[in-house]
């Protein structure tokens, strides 16, 4: 069997969503710095120069418009070394499953020696999860199509075509491919790392050729781009795994089989006259040290991409905003963070000296702003106003309402940004007060069931014990009234969450949830406490996405909604 020496670079870099002009220069200074080493191919991620994922900025003319532009201007700067580099193309594809027309498409360029030299439209669009593919471009009809550079051909596909059986890569390898390069905006889940790269491992195993999957890596909203990439040779090892949740350029050499086909290159091989050094792998991270990252990078690149320099947290000494405040400090360094305590009445001296001495250990600026004069100025309104007692919601929510207010007028006076601290166990079942504590401009700990916070604490606290012991161990409350515990209101969190992940992640029916030993009234009742909230749930800020079904553009309920659920005894 011939074989030839391919060098390859992936360029696991971070592009932001419109950044257009930025996102040129970082595949500029990519390229230059591969030609030094005479890399073949230099390997960029889907959507590298619009960012992923656009939106609706992909229905703006002059965006797509300034997509060319700038792919025209990274062609003609290119040379030996080529490049692959997902963009937005014009598509002639006259399919429609609907009566709406998709003019564009997403893409691969392949530049080289001041050109563009191929062009591959992906063509298995996911339209599920946190995916609107569909929504904005025709299909690709062309998997098989292939790159000759010399003789050796080069299957490249987007994403989704890589998991399709009998997809592109397949159609590719039959057509001659003798490797695969399948360019990647995949977020992150905590389900997905692992699936990727079994996935993959089997697929190059089938196909007896090595691929390499690039991901991009940063944080978009919601989603978290883990990076993560890896090398798989042809037997279904991987033989070279790149970081997580960090930008990383790598560059290695791969002997690839030479197949008896006559092509008409257009594409080139360099002469190598180096060695390169031989590649470590990366450490890979588990599963908390995962979610703990991808919280990291997901509130860092928030804040810094919506051009804020500081940010708020409302400290209540309890476990939620103790976390919070950790990963915003591990994120953002300690003079960026400030934590803010507001208490009433009702909060005991030892919950804002848990609060006092988690500042301290994070090294944060803290303020300590009392509410109770405040508070009784609003009760005393709205009763007079009403002329009747207040219910015990209404004067819990009066609290909670007057630390939103406040915390957001520091907000504004600062230009800081607040981060809510509410986890997912209380949004799903509406524990929680809109305009209160889930008033803010990034909901951290959205996608973070309760039981989670206590295993993300614990971890953080094996680096160093910055997050009081009291906090971790007392018994949860909002702290709204005398003696109120969270327990009053809910089941215990092990069991709520056990509920709400069935409910939530699995879809599963009340009836299979009873099925699996939970006492029924409570399986209805906190069914009946989740669909009932939706409402509160469409007004809390984004947050970072970390399961395959968080709310927002993962689970999409409506509000309004009638649905009956029977109650069997």
């Amino acid at each position: 069997m011939n074989t030839k020496k391919i060098r390859l670079t992936g360029a696991q870099l971070s592009f932001s969503v419109g950044a257009i002009q930025e996102n040129k220069s970082k595949i500029l200074d990519t390229l230059e710095e591969a030609e030094k080493i005479q890399s073949d191919v230099v390997i960029f991620p889907e959507l590298s120069i619009t960012g992923y994922p656009p939106e609706d900025l992909l229905l703006r003319e002059s965006f797509i418009g300034k997509n060319f532009a700038v792919l025209e201007e990274i062609a003609a700067y290119s040379g030996s070394s080529s490049a692959i580099i997902g963009f937005v193309d014009r598509s002639l594809n006259e399919d429609s499953t609907d009566n709406f027309d998709r003019k564009i498409s997403n893409a691969a360029a392949i530049v080289q020696n001041g050109d563009v030299k191929g062009i591959y439209h992906k063509c298995f669009l996911p339209n599920y999860s946190v995916f609107d593919e569909a929504r904005y471009f025709a299909k690709g009809n062309n998997p098989a199509d292939l790159f000759w550079y010399d003789d050796i051909a080069i299957g490249i596909n987007i994403c989704e075509d890589i998991w399709i059986d009998n997809g592109p890569a397949d159609r590719q390898v039959a057509s001659g491919a003798s490797i695969i390069i399948n360019i990647n905006a995949s977020p992150f889940d905590i389900n997905k790392i692992d699936s990727r790269r079994n996935q993959v491992m089997e697929k190059a195993k089938k196909l007896n050729v090595p691929i390499i999957y690039l991901n991009m890596v940063g944080g978009q909203d919601e989603l978290v781009f883990d990076g993560g990439s890896f090398v798989v040779d042809s037997s279904g090892k991987i033989i070279y795994q790149a970081s997580q949740f960090k930008e990383e350029v790598f560059t290695l050499d791969l002997e690839v089989q030479i197949k008896d086909i006559i092509s008409d290159s257009k594409l080139t091989l360099n002469t190598k006259t180096e060695e390169l050094p031989n590649l470590i792998s990366q450490e890979t991270f588990n599963e908390l040290e995962s979610m703990y990252e991808a919280l990291k990078l997901g509130v860092s690149d928030y804040v810094r991409k919506n051009n804020f320099q500081k940010i708020l947290v409302g400290l209540s000494g309890g476990i939620d905003s103790a976390l919070t405040a950790t990963i915003a400090v591990d994120a953002l360094s300690p003079e960026n963070v400030i934590g803010i305590a507001m208490p009433s009445k009702y909060n005991p001296d030892s919950s804002l000296d848990d609060a006092q001495q988690l500042a301290d250990n994070l090294g944060i600026e803290f303020k300590v702003i009392p509410i109770e004069e405040t508070v009784e100025s609003l009760r005393t309104l709205l009763k007079d106003s009403l002329e009747e007692p207040l219910a015990d919601v209404t004067d819990e929510n009066i609290q909670s309402r007057i630390r939103g207010n406040i915390i957001m007028g520091l907000s504004n006076q600062l230009g800081a940004m607040v981060l809510s601290t509410g986890n997912k166990s209380e949004m799903a079942v509406g524990y929680s007060t809109l305009y209160g504590d889930l008033a803010g401009g990034f909901a951290l700990l959205k996608d973070v069931y309760k039981t989670e916070v206590y295993k993300l604490a614990e971890f953080r606290n094996k680096e160093s014990k910055v997050i009081p012991l009291n906090s971790i161990t007392k018994e949860p409350s909002a702290e709204l009234r005398d003696d109120q515990f969270d327990s009053d209101s809910l089941p215990d969190y092990e069991l709520l969450d056990k509920i709400l992940k069935m409910y939530i992640e699995s879809d599963y029916s009340s009836e299979k949830i009873i099925a699996s030993g939970i006492e029924n009234n409570i399986v209805y009742d906190v069914l009946e406490k989740v669909d009932k909230n939706e409402y509160k749930r469409k007004q809390v800020a984004p947050g970072v996405k970390l399961t395959e079904r968080a709310f927002g553009k993962d689970r999409r309920m409506p509000i309004t909604n009638t649905y009956i659920r029977e109650r069997y005894s």
